[in-house]
């Protein structure tokens, strides 16, 4: 089986056609070598491949007739990438700054009810 529908068939890739770019992109490793989505995959078969910054490793036990349900996935392939691939994603979501400074960029949606209970208290003292 190609390796992009293979990875499409056990759920890493939403479709055959993001498989296959990221295995055109150099994302998608068998055996330490970069391959093309056209590559045969076989049983106990090493993949490496990149996905939303994780280095993901899976051992090949098997090869699916067709695209499998999530609950069956477990049966085709070993998931053997490290513990600490996810807790530097995790790490990652904390480092990024979320939210905009104050007096930057346009007012949320609660900036702007702040600024029209503001007015409106306002507006009924000078009346």
């Amino acid at each position: 089986m190609r390796i992009d529908k293979f990875l499409w068939c056990i759920r890493y890739y939403k479709t055959r056609t993001i498989a296959t770019t990221a295995c055109k992109k150099g994302q998608v490793k068998i055996n330490d070598d970069v391959v093309k989505p056209s590559r045969e995959v076989y049983p106990l078969d090493v993949i490496k491949l990149r996905k939303d910054q994780i280095n993901y490793q899976l051992k090949v036990n098997d090869i699916p007739a067709s695209r499998v349900g999530a609950k069956l996935v477990d049966m085709y392939r070993t998931d053997t990438t490290p513990k600490e691939q996810f807790e530097a994603k995790e790490l990652l979501k904390y480092s990024k700054d979320y939210y905009r400074k104050k007096g930057v960029g346009r007012p949320t949606k609660k900036d702007r009810r702040d600024i029209d209970d503001f007015n409106e208290d306002f507006n009924d003292e000078n009346d």
